[in-house]
């Protein structure tokens, strides 16, 4: 094992399958790695996910896993080779999936990230993850307009030439992920958190055609009227103790009465900055699990909703009984009622008493 324990985050224990900072003891690159503690390996991404398809003692005839995951390639103008990779997971049952893609921050893939996409992937998603980090022409540029419009210019500016760099190359990962070929194109979502969950809404308000979007605790953006270009239902995971994510909010609730896109909010007053993410000091693992089930329910009703209930059977009424031919027929007698007295006949004898 490589001597990289300093690289690590300090305050967090490398347990098994936890996601940390570190240097990968495969490729040797500083990302997010994932922590296998009984071999006393540190992997990146896709090393840890494919790990249990090159050593597995699962038996011929086992279930499959619940996904697999790939490193593809799509084109897009905004690289300078025309070309970037992204990171997808794809379920193993072969029917058509719902797809999610997930818009990173310009760091590229962080655990947050990677959490949400096995998430997916486990629930009947198609996920994507774009690398932007290793995009060629994307980054220290991009990183500084949107750091420097969310601190100094009250939001990320969506419509500088830098930021639209960025949401042009989200644009061209979800026409990549609609053309996969198990992806169900009318089911599409987009996920986001933080500086991330801007550039989502940066590219809901460009697509008409998402079924839903999520945003973490995103960061507001300018102008702030933008959000009233977002058609698609939206669930806002707001972190009640994160000052952007407030007036994030704000800017949705403020929006027109005539705005028709429907917008759910997941309060987690206690909550804050990064409370998703495992590899930071702000994760709470309740907070966390109970935010990563409402989204999961969230997607689920926008898109995958249980199939319309088929109408009752029509009510018959059974006909009336016929006759048997041959059969004879029983006349009712009248009911028997008390004899009148009738008046003695002529020459008859007076009864007495």
């Amino acid at each position: 094992m490589s001597d990289d324990q300093d690289l690590m985050l300090p305050d967090f224990p490398p347990v098994f399958g936890s996601g940390v900072i570190g240097v990968c003891d495969i490729c040797g690159k500083r990302q997010a790695v994932i922590v296998l503690q009984k071999e006393r390996y540190k992997l990146c991404v896709l090393d840890f996910l494919n790990k249990t398809w090159l050593n597995t003692t699962i038996k011929p005839g086992a279930p499959l896993p619940p996904y697999r995951s790939d490193r593809i390639w799509f084109e897009t103008a905004q690289s300078k080779t025309g070309q970037s990779t992204a990171i997808v997971l794809t379920p193993t049952k072969v029917v058509r999936h719902p797809t999610v893609l997930i818009t990173p921050d310009v760091y590229g893939v962080t655990t947050v990230l990677l959490d949400a996409a096995i998430r997916f992937a486990k629930d009947g998603y198609e996920a994507l993850i774009p690398e932007v980090s290793k995009t060629a022409g994307i980054g220290f540029s991009e990183h500084l307009t949107t750091r420097t419009g969310a601190y100094l210019g009250g939001g990320v500016p969506l419509q500088s030439a830098r930021t639209r760099k960025l949401v042009l190359y989200y644009q061209d990962a979800l026409q990549c992920l609609r053309n996969r070929p198990l992806a169900d194109s009318e089911k599409t979502a987009i996920f986001g958190v933080g500086f991330g969950g801007s550039l989502a809404l940066g590219v809901a308000g460009e697509e008409q055609k998402l079924s839903a979007v999520v945003l973490a605790y995103p960061v507001p953006v300018r102008p702030p009227g933008y959000v009233e270009l977002v058609t698609a239902p939206t669930l806002f995971v707001d972190a009640g103790r994160d000052s952007s994510s407030r007036r994030s909010r704000h800017a949705f609730e403020s929006r027109s009465t005539q705005v028709a896109s429907p917008v759910e909010y997941a309060d987690f007053p206690g909550a804050r900055r990064n409370f998703l993410a495992q590899d930071l000091g702000a994760y709470d693992l309740a907070l966390a699990e109970a935010a990563w089930g409402r989204i999961l329910a969230f997607l689920r009703s926008r898109l995958q909703p249980p199939p319309p209930r088929p109408p009752p059977p029509p009510k018959t009424v059974a006909p009336p009984a016929v006759p048997t031919p041959g059969a004879a027929s029983v006349t009712p007698k009248p009911a028997a009622t008390p004899a009148a007295a009738s008046p003695a006949a002529p020459g008859a004898p007076a009864a007495t008493g």
